[in-house]
């Protein structure tokens, strides 16, 4: 699954954006990765690794639920 998600703020030169990638890796597991800055400077990548194919997704719904309440919408779904 992927997700890319942008928040508009006056007075910033460029929008904020939250990219969600949940893929599963070569032991099986679930490997979530949220990389998050403002668009044309500095960013943050943080990866989670799940067991539980189940946990991951609800983590990631759980997420972007959040990041929909802090103004963020959805530019690109791309979910598989």
């Amino acid at each position: 699954m992927h997700l890319y998600m942008q928040q508009t703020t006056a007075g910033l030169p460029a929008p904020r954006y939250l990219r969600l990638l949940l893929e599963q890796d070569l032991f099986g597991g679930w490997e979530l990765i949220r990389e998050a800055g403002q668009v044309g400077g500095k960013s943050q990548l943080k990866r989670e690794l799940f067991t539980d194919r189940a946990q991951a997704i609800d983590t990631f719904e759980k997420l972007r639920a959040l990041h929909v309440k802090r103004g963020f919408a959805v530019s690109d779904d791309t979910r598989t």
